[in-house]
């Protein structure tokens, strides 16, 4: 049997635990393919075909021995942000090169429990703390749409493996939309929990405070759910973890949510971001996709504070950097990408009460968004403002006609971190051959409703596009 890297990780599962597929056989497919096809984009960046085979032979072990596995077989990728045992795992980051986990991330783990088995550790910007995906010891990721195009970031290596076959689910992270820009850049679903439904680290230190969250990312909505239902759980050692009870998202998918909801869309979040026309014009087709099966859909946004613009809390971000990392630039800048020595640098500039001020906005903006979800379910909106631009660029320099500030791709999305807020980035077509996402977006703890709309609005476009390099 071949070509199983096309399968969903439902199907892979489904067969693997029934018996007529082994974990091995999944397992080496899926190396054949990140052989085949990894040179090209850079997205995989350490892997180890041995290690990989011992996982799938053990996964067939516990099979045998009469276990339960959710995930049975299911080859996966991981960030090179998150922990993994034994593995060396860098933040692509100079200053990490050499550092091998002590212990597997939660996540991690959960997924291992249920049976996954890792295939590769993916490439991601420094720190995670970029819209890119390149860095100083393992360069740079390529858009499989595209070779001379970014993937977005910082979880490019993620969505550029997901997106070719390398791995039928990819654990990623997100503190300002770093899962769900790049899963709209590549077709891919990106989900973002509601903050501390899945417990994060054991693992590196994080300069966004209270914002990261473990993300999924999946080639179609039922995978995603699969993989949030697997990772739901609580950890004591993780100061942010919630121990909420809630239903499983993936039996919601078969059925369409109510007609009766309360749904608002907004094609800028009411902050004025700039949008190519073509991109609005493809977000607002599925809009009206959803209008003309039945469901009301009025213009709104949230009232956001004064002062909210395209990532409100990046100088929290840059003080977390230059308190972790400061130290480092110190002894020797050449070890730390240039992008993040400038944000190192800005961190040194803000004072304590910048940051107590950013502190406060980040309560208005959560209240504003409380308020708005007073009034509806859920919130549609761009995922991203543009497609995937040129490889050498931090980012597109024109948006919507008008120049475009390093962050002015990244702003319909880190709104949602500050909120807690689950929110799911859908593929919605493609624009000049480029996909781009429309974000579903809800109160918190409607992770579920969230994935439900998500799934209904793949169910009317119908299965999305693949990229060239799915050949």
């Amino acid at each position: 049997m071949t070509e199983l890297w096309r399968w969903s990780a439902f199907d892979v599962a489904r067969a693997v635990a029934g018996g007529s597929l082994s974990a091995g056989e999944v397992a080496r497919d899926s190396l054949a393919r990140l052989h085949r096809v990894n040179p090209a984009l850079n997205a995989v960046i350490t892997h180890d075909d041995g290690w990989t085979m011992a996982q799938a032979a053990d996964v067939d072990r516990r099979l045998a021995a009469g276990e339960t596995l959710p995930l049975a077989g299911v080859p996966i990728t991981v960030k090179d942000n998150l922990w993994v045992k034994d593995r060396r795992v860098t933040q692509g980051s100079r200053l990490f090169e050499h550092f091998v986990a002590p212990e597997d991330a939660w996540a991690v783990a959960r997924m291992r429990e249920s049976g996954a088995v890792i295939v590769g550790i993916t490439n991601c910007s420094e720190f995670a703390c970029k819209g890119v995906s390149n860095n100083l010891p393992h360069g740079s990721t390529r858009s499989p749409w595209n070779t001379a195009l970014t993937p977005g970031g910082s979880s490019g290596g993620a969505v550029s493996a997901t997106a070719v076959g390398i791995g039928a689910l990819a654990l990623a992270t997100d503190a300002g939309g770093s899962t769900r820009r790049p899963a709209a850049h590549c077709g891919l679903v990106g989900m973002k929990p509601t903050f501390g439904l899945i417990p994060c680290g054991p693992g590196f230190d994080e300069p966004n405070f209270g914002l990261s969250v473990i993300g999924q990312i999946a080639r179609d909505v039922r995978d995603a759910a699969l993989m949030f239902d697997r990772l739901r759980g609580y950890s004591a050692s993780d100061w942010g973890a919630q121990p909420v009870a809630l239903a499983d998202a993936l039996p919601l998918l078969d059925h369409p949510p109510a007609r009766g909801l309360r749904i608002a869309y907004s094609h800028d979040l009411g902050c004025g971001f700039a949008i190519d026309a073509p991109v609005r014009e493809a977000i607002e087709s599925t809009v009206r996709v959803l209008a003309a099966d039945g469901y009301s859909i009025e213009t709104g946004a949230p009232d956001w504070p004064e002062g909210v613009h395209e990532y409100p809390l990046l100088k929290l971000q840059q003080a977390g950097l230059a308190a972790l990392h400061g130290d480092a630039l110190d002894r020797d800048a050449a070890m730390i990408d240039p992008d993040l020595q400038a944000q190192i640098r800005g961190g040194r500039a803000v004072s304590g009460v910048e940051i107590a001020q950013v502190l406060l906005l980040r309560e208005h903006i959560h209240a504003a968004y409380a308020r708005f979800f007073e009034r509806y379910d859920l919130l549609l909106c761009p995922t991203t403002p543009v497609v995937s631009w040129p490889l050498d660029q931090l980012g597109p320099a024109i948006i919507g006609g008008h120049p475009a500030g390093p962050r002015g791709h990244a702003g319909y999305t880190p709104l949602f971190n500050y909120c807690q807020a689950p929110a799911c980035s859908v593929p919605a077509g493609l624009v000049d051959g480029l996909p781009v996402g429309l974000q579903i977006v809800g109160r918190r703890y409607q992770d579920g409703l969230v994935l439900q709309m998500a799934a209904h609005v793949e169910r009317l476009l119908g299965p999305p596009a693949h990229p060239p390099l799915w050949a």
